[in-house]
């Protein structure tokens, strides 16, 4: 992926083990983010169930949001990817 923002960096987020891929918390909330959308490091992203048990997606750095590559409710294996962050500077805007 070629770089154009200001930082330059590029992070794919993938999925750290099998798993449903749940964007929100509950059907009738909201996403838990959308394309566009500046997060912080260590800010859930989305849900992963494993045998009825959820496991909070965190993001590995402040960043945009650019792409959700992952659907919801869908099926996911080891290593898929889910979302690609652009890396911003940790005091650039607000999460």
């Amino acid at each position: 992926m070629e770089s154009t923002g200001k930082s330059g960096e590029y992070l794919e987020v993938r999925a750290p083990m099998s798993g449903v891929f749940y964007r929100r918390p509950s059907p009738e909330d909201s996403p838990y983010v959308e394309v566009g959308d500046l997060v912080k490091k260590k800010q859930v992203l989305a849900l992963l169930e494993t045998m009825k048990v959820f496991q909070p997606v965190k993001s590995p750095a402040a960043g945009k949001i650019l792409k959700i590559a992952a659907e919801n409710e869908t099926p996911l294996k080891d290593q898929d990817l889910m979302f690609i962050i652009e890396k911003v500077n940790e005091h650039l805007g607000k999460a």
